[in-house]
């Protein structure tokens, strides 16, 4: 039975034996419509509190999940007992965890057999379902809309928004019976599957722009062997002293007996520019930076944008003009030196993670290095000098300026361009289609256990 609540269009009256915290959102909602019953979600899960002592074992190495706010519960890192200073929690397969203080944004997850880890930071809650209700379809159902409206509506705190169990426990679910949450489920897993190919038809289609360079430019790579032992390299062929630069010369000396002559970036480089090292805010005032993850798989990400206020003589020095091709010097190591086009008509400026190139446009066509880069052709010099300093990978940019690159006549990049511009289009496609096909199964998932 749902909580009897009197409404009227300005005033809801709710009766006192139903008053389990005194705050006004949660009774100013409206209340869960669906065909199934409605049960307290306390009597449906249990608290699991199973803490261990991981420093009782201080040589051992223990395994510590994480919980995204994208992604759910992750294998976060490996550890050493003795440096795990707090008892940790103990996850099983299909218990649920989450973040008290950022459930609103999504933050929880199910431990799955995929995950080998089984350790989680006491901060969490952790909590497993009764037979009753599939841990899965209450997890899915915490991805909905209307539940993760619950969710806010159910928070307490005035700073930080806060969800106890004891308040979790309070919330209403729908319950169908489990015949039903299994073809909930089978329904939702359908179109996750057919999304899953469509975005691996996508990665498979990206791979074929790096083929097609290859091929184009007739470039060919060696296979990286293991070195053992030791290495001997020329003097006069050094230009930096470390010790994975020299392992992987070989790797690139396919780039200079290719088809056409090769020239180092400095000689088509107008100028390189590093961004602001400030603050900037997450409230949409002032002009948007781009920052490192604003950088993806050659192109702009403007999905998670931040801002700073820039006076007129800033910005006559720091905003970005189309045709500007941004480097991403800092980052993890497969994610460092991807780069993007500033093609945007707006006013944007960048962080100091990134470098700006201006090019020679009548030497080179800025796309056509900005798909260099992004392939085998610029990884394999990336990988030979970014230097990995806790963590991220670095490249500055006087050593950006010593890449090299296959450099045909414009006309050449400008149809290397045209046909790699065709399989991004079909990429665009097949990844649209998949966003499409996710969205679609959470919606259809809610809109099959709640009524409006």
């Amino acid at each position: 039975m749902t909580t009897d609540i009197e409404n009227t269009s300005s005033i809801k009256y709710v009766k006192f034996h139903d008053i389990e915290l005194w705050d006004v959102k949660r009774y100013s909602s409206e209340k869960i419509k669906s065909n199934y019953p409605i049960v307290k979600l306390g009597t449906q899960i249990r608290e699991e509190s199973h803490r261990v002592k991981l420093s009782t074992f201080p040589e051992d190495d223990f395994g510590i999940l994480g919980v995204s706010n994208k992604i759910g519960i992750f294998d976060a890192y490996q550890e050493k007992g003795k440096k795990i200073n707090q008892p940790y929690k103990k996850m099983e397969i299909d218990w649920l965890a989450y973040n008290p203080y950022r459930i609103n944004v999504g933050s929880i997850g199910m431990r799955t057999k995929e995950h080998k880890n089984k350790y989680i930071s006491p901060a969490y809650v952790v909590f497993s379902c009764k037979e009753s209700l599939l841990p899965d379809f209450l997890y899915k159902l915490f991805k909905t809309q209307r539940f993760n409206k619950i969710i806010n509506e159910s928070t307490t705190g005035s700073v930080r928004q806060n969800l106890t169990f004891d308040i979790l426990k309070s919330l209403n679910i729908p319950l169908p019976p489990l015949s039903i949450q299994h073809n909930l489920l089978a329904l939702y897993y359908n179109k996750i599957d057919k999304a899953i190919i469509q975005e691996n038809e996508a990665k498979n289609k990206e791979q074929e722009i790096n083929d097609f360079l290859l091929s184009e430019l007739n470039i060919k790579f060696e296979k990286n062997k293991e070195k053992k032992g030791l290495t001997f390299t020329k003097f006069s062929d050094i230009d930096r002293w470390a010790a994975d630069y020299l392992f992987n010369l070989n790797s690139i000396k396919g780039i200079s007996e290719g088809k056409y002559q090769i020239q180092k970036v400095k000689n088509f480089l107008l100028s390189s520019q590093y961004g602001l090292s400030v603050k900037a805010s997450e409230k949409p005032m002032g002009t948007p930076m781009l920052r490192m993850n604003n950088v993806s798989n050659s192109q702009l990400d403007l999905s998670d944008l931040k801002y700073i206020k820039l006076n007129d003589e800033q910005k006559n020095k720091i905003l970005l003009d189309k045709g500007d091709l941004l480097f991403n010097r800092t980052n993890s190591k497969e994610l460092v030196g991807k780069t993007a086009i500033f093609d945007l008509d707006d006013e944007y400026t960048f962080a100091s993670y990134l470098i700006r190139l201006k090019l020679n446009t009548e030497i080179v066509n800025v796309h056509y290095i900005n798909y260099l880069f992004n392939s085998l052709i610029g990884r394999s010099q990336i990988d030979c000098i970014s230097r990995q300093v806790l963590g991220q990978a670095n490249v500055n940019a006087q050593e950006l300026q010593d890449f090299v690159f296959p450099i045909p006549n414009l006309g050449i990049q400008e149809d290397i361009v045209s046909e790699i511009n065709k399989i991004k289009l079909k990429t665009e496609s097949l990844k649209q289609a998949a966003e499409i096909n996710r969205i679609n199964a959470i919606n259809e998932f809610e809109e099959a256990i709640f009524k409006n």
